[in-house]
């Protein structure tokens, strides 16, 4: 038998498995043999679908997606047989998983489908129906078309056919149907006016609807609209809609007023240029009520509440969100006037006794610093306030942009120059960072510890030389030497490094080196030894090579004789950039470098160590012959210059 008749015998009389594998293989059936397959095998396919489980009904829904879809298929010509099917199973008996995945097909292959196509075979049996007379499944699923379909002909098609069934939707007794109705994005393809005239009625009408499902539905569709209406629309029928919807939330719908605190932001800007002073002072303070929810303050301190356990954390849920959007909020009430109307409470959500809250305020906290400008000293408490919380959680969120935030935040202005670097000091800073330092240190959390590492080297950028060596300096030889995360201990040696490479005071340079020498190049431990290395090749990066000579090569080469093969082969890895530091007329390095491989290769008997060191060789004689090559080549050079006068008098 061929592909087609073993197809069409497995559907009729195979098991539910061989049926089910050559509905999965329907697409590939279609592409080697289209007119077979929809003339032989398609039919029988929709015959066992009658009788069908969810397996197999969610693979067909799958296969006939990807038939409807493939460019190979010529879609007018078999799409009516196949739309009858998908259409077919919309009302399955099983009316959650299978028939969402027929519609989840349907709404997929309107995409693919020509406009007149879906008038025929999916807009004409919609219309045609009495929706009341449906099931309420089958009316969520109208829904769901009608706002797929809609972009897909002219406004007047829309406004003439759709649009009484949009309106009838949007009035259906069930409120879930009301609600998935005001979801769609029926504004597509409708003029400007007809939006106004229409949809905004419909909006206007849901957004007071008795269920709290559908008003939510409207105030998300109302601020996703806002561009479409003007000035007068907004401050005439959008404002006092808005203000109603959240005096009405405020007042003891807490599911929906997570929402809204959450669409807070995108509402202000939306609404902001057609405010009048007072509408905008409305929202403002609002702003700050919902930011206090559940909380009562005493004593400059914020406390929650005594609530129900499921109420406390829908009042915890809206401040977090109005912690997200108090960046936005900065923006809607103007960054100049931010010690007035804002920072108390921002003040309160870095304190707020929720971590998902101070968490949130702590990962917008750059954003803030940015809008304040010049005056960033404002939230210089704050910033300090959230380094030395109690919680890891808010720590690690202010740890994403801790680098940019300190740097603005110590800077005079917006300048980037020389002076704007380390003019302001921030009090109680350094002891703020030690401590969050600390804190990482002795938790289990070694990412954070490591981010907040990565995160000190913009120091040299916010205070001064003096504090980042007596404050700072040993504690990362300390880590270097004790802590027992490798990630960790290598952010502290570049970390050390670049505390190094800005140190202006040439003692304090020379401290640092002797210890880093007697540490770390001379410490008991290989591990030390070996972060030795890893220093070294850190700083050939940050440093010139003759400073890196000078200070860091010697005590590098001298690991040679290192009992411990590990760290042998390390160097030995190193050996080729350790020798791309070395200028070529520094002859006593040289010496020195071929001294230790010598050495190596006559001594070494760790077999990973000696194959390491076969390869290293290898490219350490490459680099000798380039270097004598391109000495012949200037030799050479200079012998034809002074050629030159002779073979001119000639």
């Amino acid at each position: 038998m061929n592909d087609i008749e073993r197809a069409v015998y497995l559907l009729s009389s195979g098991e539910d498995v061989q049926r089910a594998s050559v509905i999965i293989n329907l697409p590939n059936l279609v592409r080697q043999n289209p007119a077979e397959t929809f003339r032989r095998v398609v039919p029988k396919v929709r015959e066992v679908l009658h009788v069908a489980g969810a397996d197999m009904q969610l693979a067909a829904a799958g296969s006939f997606l990807t038939v409807l879809q493939d460019d190979i298929v010529l879609i007018q010509t078999h799409t009516h047989s196949i739309l009858q099917i998908v259409l077919l199973n919309l009302d399955h008996r099983d009316t959650g998983l299978v028939s969402n995945a027929w519609l989840e097909t349907l709404l997929s292959a309107i995409d693919a489908l020509p406009k007149e196509t879906i008038r025929q075979e999916i807009l004409s049996p919609l219309l045609s129906k009495h929706q009341l007379s449906q099931s309420v499944p089958a009316r969520l699923a109208s829904c769901r078309i009608l706002g797929k379909v809609v972009g897909k002909f002219e406004s007047s098609i829309v406004k003439k056919d759709l649009l009484p069934l949009i309106r009838s939707l949007c009035q259906d007794v069930e409120y879930e149907v009301r609600a998935c109705m005001c979801r769609q994005d029926v504004t597509k393809n409708i003029l400007l006016d007809h939006t106004k005239v229409e949809v905004l009625p419909e909006l206007v009408e849901l957004a007071q609807d008795e269920a709290s499902t559908v008003r939510l539905a409207a105030f998300d569709t109302i601020i996703n609209l806002l561009e479409m209406f003007d000035s007068n629309d907004r401050t005439c029928v959008i404002f006092p809609l808005v203000k109603a919807f959240c005096e009405k939330c405020f007042k003891g719908d807490e599911a929906v007023l997570a929402s809204l605190s959450f669409q807070y932001g995108r509402l202000c800007h939306g609404l902001s240029e057609s405010f009048t002073d007072d509408q905008h002072l409305w929202f403002l303070e609002f702003y700050k009520k919902l930011c206090c929810l559940g909380l009562q303050h005493e004593n400059g301190h914020c406390e929650s509440q005594p609530y129900p356990l499921e109420l406390e954390n829908k009042y915890a849920l809206v401040r977090r969100n109005c912690a997200y959007n108090f960046p936005a909020i900065v923006l809607f009430a103007d960054p100049n006037h931010f010690l007035s109307e804002l920072y108390r409470t921002f003040s309160s959500l870095c304190h707020d006794p929720e971590i998902s809250v101070r968490r949130t305020a702590a990962g917008g906290f750059h954003e803030v610093v940015k809008l304040l400008g010049p005056n960033v000293h404002y939230i210089h408490k704050e910033l300090i306030t959230l380094l030395q919380d109690d919680s890891l959680e808010v720590l690690d969120a202010l740890l994403n942009n801790l680098q940019e935030t300190l740097e603005l935040a110590t800077s005079r202005g917006e300048g980037a120059g020389p002076e704007s670097k380390v003019s302001v000091n921030i009090p109680d800073l350094v002891p703020a960072l030690v401590a969050a330092e600390q804190k990482a240190a002795s938790s289990l959390h070694w990412r954070v510890h490591e981010k907040l590492l990565q995160c000190y080297s913009c120091l040299p950028r916010v205070i001064s030389g003096d504090q980042i060596y007596f404050r700072f300096f040993q504690r990362m030889l300390s880590i270097i030497t004790t802590n027992n995360v490798l990630p960790v201990q290598r952010e502290a040696v570049r970390t050390l490094c670049v505390f190094l490479r800005y140190n202006r005071k040439q003692e304090q340079r020379q401290e640092i080196i002797s210890k880093i020498k007697q540490e770390l190049a001379q410490g008991r431990s290989y591990w030390n030894r070996l972060r030795y290395l890893d220093l070294c090749e850190i700083t050939i990066d940050l440093f010139s090579k003759s400073y890196f000579c000078k200070h860091f090569l010697i005590p590098a080469l001298e690991l040679v004789s290192d009992p411990v093969a590990n760290v042998r082969y390390k160097l030995c890895y190193m050996l080729p950039k350790l020798r791309s530091t070395i200028k070529p007329t520094d002859k006593h390095l040289l010496q020195q470098l071929e001294f230790c491989v010598r050495k190596l290769l006559c001594r070494e008997k760790d077999k990973d160590v000696v194959a390491t060191l076969r390869k290293v060789r290898l490219l350490l004689l490459k680099f000798e012959l380039l270097d004598q090559k391109k000495e012949k080549e200037e030799t050479l050079l200079l012998e034809m210059v002074s050629d030159l006068p002779f073979l001119i008098i000639l």
